[in-house]
Parts: structure tokens; sequence; C-alpha cells
């Protein structure tokens, strides 16, 4: 089942669950041989062989439904889920053993054979609760309160938001009936570091550049900014190519390299002035950077570029801060 992404978290005869920041993957035992499928069947087993551990613990003729994680300090971190698609085994193997992955169970598929996916979610939830003791699962409430207060500090620990599973609905392969998601999105004040023209207008700026301070004064390139109203698009092409100098980036990550999308194609990029300070929307940060593009809300006239920094996005980690451990704690319905 894949879910619809939406703004709000549904109220009534709907299941919650935190939204696990990894790789989907269905962990399967038949006839004694174990596999980790991916949502598009690739498998996934050589890239996390710590995983046959869990896997021992799936009687045959089973499957579960779940997420593939790492968790470092009690945060996900999902570069390093990253780093596992690599082609030698022997980084592979060293890997699994410095940084190992975990499976966090949230449906039961089958067992020793019973086809439980045909059941209700609700039966399928207490089946796994009943069958699941040895595995970690993900924790569920059917309070949207607790879903609210999910979708506020979920980000302290590294997860992507609250689904909403609705009761009464069996497992729909490759349905997005009966599922949906949320995801906390938030603003951030970066500067404007450089932009890009666009290959389909000419004189037409199609992309901003973001940057962001670090704790020493040097500036960092974050993410991009693209899709402006009208009126945002004017004032940028009428501003930025007057700022345009060479780059006040200091970071190990600059624009430029190439396009993964047209092979050969150079990406292009005019660094400007770090003088324009812009609020965007972005929904994830991942290390160094914004996983995805961001969406410009509105200039910041007011706002001192230098106050531009990673505090501002990244604040120090409080003792009362959700963490994975806390939250696998937690896994039973409320």
């Amino acid at each position: 089942m894949e879910a619809e992404l939406v703004t709000e978290l549904p109220e009534g005869n709907w299941q919650y669950e935190p939204k696990w920041d990894g790789f989907r993957g269905v962990m399967e035992n038949l006839k004694g041989e174990l596999a980790v499928w991916s949502r598009n069947a690739r498998p996934l087993l050589r890239y996390f062989p710590e995983l046959r551990e869990v896997g021992e613990l799936l009687p045959p003729d089973s499957a579960l439904d779940g997420e593939i994680v790492i968790e470092r300090d009690g945060v996900l971190d999902f570069d390093a889920m990253q780093l596992r698609l690599h082609p030698a085994e022997s980084r592979i193997r060293k890997l699994s053993a410095e940084i190992p992955a975990q499976f966090i169970a949230f449906d039961v598929l089958r067992w020793k054979g019973e086809p439980v996916h045909k059941l209700p979610l609700e039966k399928r939830r207490a089946k796994l609760e009943r069958v699941g003791k040895k595995f970690r699962l993900s924790p569920v409430t059917r309070d949207s309160a607790q879903a609210g207060e999910w979708l506020q500090k979920l980000e302290a620990a590294g997860l992507d938001g609250v689904v909403a599973k609705r009761l009464g609905v069996p497992y729909l392969p490759g349905s997005r009936e009966g599922v949906v998601k949320v995801k906390p999105y938030r603003t951030a004040d970066c500067l404007i570091v450089g932009f890009r023209w666009s290959d389909k207008a000419e004189g037409r700026i199609s992309t901003l550049l973001l940057g962001l301070y670090d704790a020493k004064g040097g500036l960092d390139f974050v993410g991009h900014c693209s899709g402006f109203p009208a009126a945002v698009r004017r004032e940028l092409e009428e501003k930025l190519p007057k700022l345009r100098a060479p780059g006040a980036i200091s970071g190990d990550r600059v624009p430029g390299g190439q396009s993964r999308w047209t092979r050969g194609k150079e990406l292009d990029w005019n660094p400007v002035k770090p003088k324009l300070v812009c609020e965007v929307r972005y929904d994830k940060l991942e290390k160094n950077r914004f996983r995805h593009g961001t969406r410009f809300l509105r200039w910041r006239p007011d706002k001192d570029p230098k106050d531009c920094t990673w505090r501002e996005v990244r604040p120090p980690r409080r003792p009362d801060d959700l963490t994975v451990p806390r939250l696998l704690a937690a896994r039973g319905p409320r």
C-alpha cells in the first residue's frame, strides 16, 4: 500500500503511525528462504545482510511490511542508508558492522500461511501485536491529538511525518486508497547565493541557489528553490544580475557539476553577493542540505544576512527531544 500526501491529519475512523525515513521493505520467508523486497520488487537483503538475523524470527510462509532504517544517537540517518547502495560486497559488510540497520514492522501480510492481508487493518494490527513480540514494531495510536503531537515532535528523531490508515480496510497492494501521509513542512530564512538561467527562455531565471552561514562564518550551499510567482520572478530578474560576483560559498559542497537528468549537460550557475534574504518552505533537512527543492514564500528585507545560520534550522538537541528508542518503546495502540 502507498500513501497520498495531504495537508492535514484526517479525523475519525483512522489509525496513526510515525512515517519512518528509510527504505520501505517487505520481509518474507517463503519455504525457508528469506528475502527483503523494495516497493518496486528489488531485492534489498544484499545491501542489508544484518537483517538476516531478524529474518530468522520469521516463520516459513510469513511476510511483514515495514521500513529499513539506520539510527545514530537516537536519530534516523538517511545518508547512512544511501551509503549501503554500494556495489562492493566488502564495503557493504564493513558498513553493516559499523552502522547496522533495523527493520521496523508496521503490518503483517501472511503468517504461517494465513492470508492476513485480507483482514481489515485493526485485525492485522492485533495479529501483529500477538505474533510480532520479538520484532521492532512501529507504534500506533487512534488518538488524533497524539498524532498531532507526533507531527510536531518527530522531526527531532529524524522521522518524516505521520501516516494515517483507514480502519476497516484490507491491505491493498499498489493502492493509495485508505492511506494518507502528512509532513511537517518547515520554513527557513536563507541567503540567495546564486541563480541559474532558464534554458527555455532567454533572460528568465529558473532556479535560486540558497546558503546558510556556519558557526565559523563560512557560507554553505544548502539547496535550490524554483517556482516563483510572476511578481517575484520579475524582481529576481531585476536584482540578481546586478549582484553577480565571485562566489562566497566556502563549504565543501558547491553548486554545479553535471546534471543527472541530461547526460553531459553542465549545471552552470551565477554566483551573487550574499545580500538578499528570502523565506522558503522545506520538508526535510538532511545533514548539510535540504533533501528536496524548496518553495519561495516571501522576501525578508528585515533580516540581517549574517543571521541566516544553521542554528536557525538546526537548533541544539534538548534532553527531552524525542529519540527513536523512546518512540519504539511506545509501540502499542493508544
